[in-house]
């Protein structure tokens, strides 16, 4: 029996979930299944992810027309393209990720009548990216795109709730929960060899609780909570703290201005920019807590990575967050945006190592089976089999 082929599209090869999704379902999805996977180019203020292909010897093929923002001239082209793609391939399947992609993806597949086609939601842009008009032009995009799809996935209860009763884009009947899926393995080795360099590398003794932020320095990920929190705390409690901001992005300047302004107040040295680190394990072992206070998220990989190493979170509810934590049990769920709740929730964990200590040991409990790779491919391909069948094709 022939192999099921299946064209896998993400917006861009950068550093977060759709690429570690995209790279465990292209290296690991059952042996019927014959994968191809392109996507563009990463930007220069985003981490380059294609190590992690490397990783996991998973071949790819860089389109550069596919850009994140919209730009009518590359867009067309990047549909030809990926039209050109699909009729050399002759996928069964095309399954598209994340916004950019998913449009040009999906329409792709549509011209070219591709038996089976899916799309994942890892996060959406429905509300805290863009005013009233562009919000409703993309509402009315995907709406449209999820009229020529077969399925469409999202990656939390959350996440279906918000895109099918919320902001109706597609019926119940086509929605699907899925899960991410990890190689979360690499969390658990050699973390006190790891810790020791990590806090030798960046001068923070054991003694000083160390806070993370991990993602885009972009205005959605909300980092004045979470630097004005780190103020207001390293002005109030006596436990003594480093707060890590590990990633880059367009408010780079911006924020580290901020940050040498409380610098300047509080006398002393209170933040500590990383840019991208590639093996985020070194990071988290160095770690005492991980926190998040962006605005809207899909499923935050840093929350699931962060619980995999035995660091508890501390997180805005945005998002998949309740859907991939046990709330005081691994972490803590703020439930608006007040600064006054976040330096409250903050505080008692950076105060308290007994509960730091309990919280890292569900964990790894909570996360290694629910969010690994294995299950995602199985979950994956169990519905490939379900779509194709209805499409009469033997799988």
């Amino acid at each position: 029996m022939r192999k099921i082929k299946v064209l896998r599209i993400i917006n861009r090869f950068n550093l977060g979930g759709p690429t570690y999704n995209a790279t465990f379902l292209t290296a690991f999805l059952d042996e019927k299944f014959e994968t191809k996977l392109i996507g563009g180019k990463h930007e220069a203020h985003e981490g380059d992810s294609t190590f992690i292909l490397d990783k996991y010897n998973v071949e790819f093929e860089i389109v550069d027309e596919l850009q994140r923002e919209i730009n009518w001239s590359q867009d067309k082209k990047a549909l030809k393209k990926i039209r050109q793609i699909i009729r050399e391939f002759q996928p069964d399947i095309v399954h598209t990720h994340a916004s950019k992609s998913g449009f040009i993806g999906r329409l792709a597949a549509h011209k070219e009548k591709v038996p089976v086609i899916v799309h994942t939601f890892h996060g959406h842009v429905f509300h805290s990216y863009f005013g009233k008009v562009k919000t409703s032009l993309y509402k009315n995009v995907e709406r449209w795109m999820a009229k020529r799809s077969d399925a469409v996935l999202m990656i939390s209860q959350l996440q279906k709730e918000e895109i099918v009763n919320k902001f109706r884009i597609v019926t119940d009947e086509k929605a699907h929960i899925v899960p991410l899926g990890f190689d979360l393995s690499k969390f658990r080795t050699d973390q006190e060899a790891l810790r020791s360099e990590f806090r030798e590398l960046y001068k923070i003794p054991e003694s000083v609780v160390a806070v993370g932020i991990i993602g885009r320095l972009a205005p959605i990920k909300n980092h004045d909570l979470f630097i004005e929190s780190a103020r207001q705390l390293a002005l109030n409690s006596e436990q003594k703290l480093k707060f890590v901001i590990i990633g880059d992005g367009q408010l780079m300047n911006q924020l580290k201005s901020r940050c040498n302004e409380i610098h300047e107040e509080v006398g002393e040295e209170l933040f500590i920019f990383t840019s991208w680190i590639k093996n985020i394990e070194f990071a988290l072992a160095g770690l005492d807590v991980v926190a998040l206070s962006s605005l809207n998220e899909g499923t935050p990989v840093s929350l699931i990575e962060a619980q995999a190493a035995g660091v508890p979170v501390i997180s805005t509810n945005v998002g998949g967050v309740k859907d991939i934590l046990v709330e005081n049990e691994t972490g803590i769920v703020v439930e608006g945006f007040s600064i006054k709740e976040y330096v409250q929730k903050l505080q008692f964990l950076a105060e308290s190592k007994e509960i730091r200590e309990k919280m890292s040991q569900n964990g790894w409990n909570h996360v290694r089976e629910e969010f690994s790779y294995n299950r995602l491919c199985s979950d994956v391909a169990k519905l490939y089999n379900e779509l194709l069948k209805k499409k009469g094709i033997e799988c």
